[in-house]
């Protein structure tokens, strides 16, 4: 009788076991009755089941996943051919819909992302994909949000990590800078030119109208001049005084 008692124990023991299930805080237990999903996902904490009806088909994560999209050919609007991978970023928030509307939800985002990934890129040009990569990132995640959506998935961000352009692309793209760099030197150094021509005249003019700063200019230059440990002293002499030595040039020559 005692031997009886205690195998009935167990035999408790070891249903109420099978009834117990603990379910981490992140996740959620889908529970099938006959082969039918219960109408709400269990958990988190202590869940019960019933032996030999219940059956946990599957435990969700409902964290945030992080998915690299593997590097994928993609072909621009301009007819460049590029490899480019990306990083994705989403949650299941409908338990029920990530188990029951799709066999693999991981397996099946990861292809919808990749697919959509060529495409998307295929409608821009390098120039767009390089500058306007923010723009880019929201059109994707919109997109993959949306075909995601009845999975019960929410597509957190896209971002596009790596752009690896062709040897030769990016010897044009050098040689593009470097001709750019060029040209705003170029800008520049004439932009300069003006203005010291500008700030030249308008020098000479306030000169002009009163001889004595002249003299004064004059004056402040040789000042400066002698300042220096040489001794070579430079006169300025304006140029109608060579007219006056022609002149006795040609009276001496006239006279002969």
């Amino acid at each position: 009788m005692g031997i009886g008692l205690i195998i009935l124990v167990m035999l408790v023991l070891l249903i109420l076991f099978s009834m117990v299930r603990i379910i981490s805080e992140y996740e959620r237990a889908i529970v099938f009755r006959f082969g039918r999903a219960l109408p709400e996902p269990k958990g988190p904490g202590i869940i019960f089941l019933i032996p030999g009806v219940d059956r946990v088909e599957a435990k969700v994560s409902i964290r945030t996943v992080t998915m690299d999209i593997d590097p994928q050919d993609v072909i621009t609007q301009d007819n460049i051919s590029l490899k480019v991978n990306a990083v994705l970023y989403f949650k299941v928030i409908d338990s029920m819909k990530a188990v029951l509307n799709v066999e693999n939800y991981l397996y099946a985002t990861a292809q919808l992302a990749q697919t959509h990934l060529r495409s998307a890129l295929g409608e821009h040009s390098l120039d767009e994909l390089l500058m306007n990569r923010e723009k880019i990132n929201s059109q994707l995640q919109t997109i993959l949000d949306q075909n995601t959506d009845p999975w019960g998935i929410k597509v957190v961000a896209v971002e596009i990590k790596h752009v690896d352009l062709p040897p030769d692309q990016q010897r044009a793209m050098a040689k593009q800078a470097e001709a750019e760099r060029e040209r705003r030197a170029k800008v520049i150094a004439a932009e300069g030119e003006l203005q010291a021509a500008r700030q030249l005249r308008e020098a000479a003019d306030t000169l002009t109208e009163n001889p004595a700063s002249i003299q004064l200019r004059y004056l402040q230059t040789i000042a400066d001049i002698s300042d220096n440990n040489t001794k070579t002293i430079i006169f300025p002499l304006p140029l109608n005084i060579l007219d006056i030595f022609n002149k006795i040039a040609e009276d001496s020559n006239d006279k002969v």
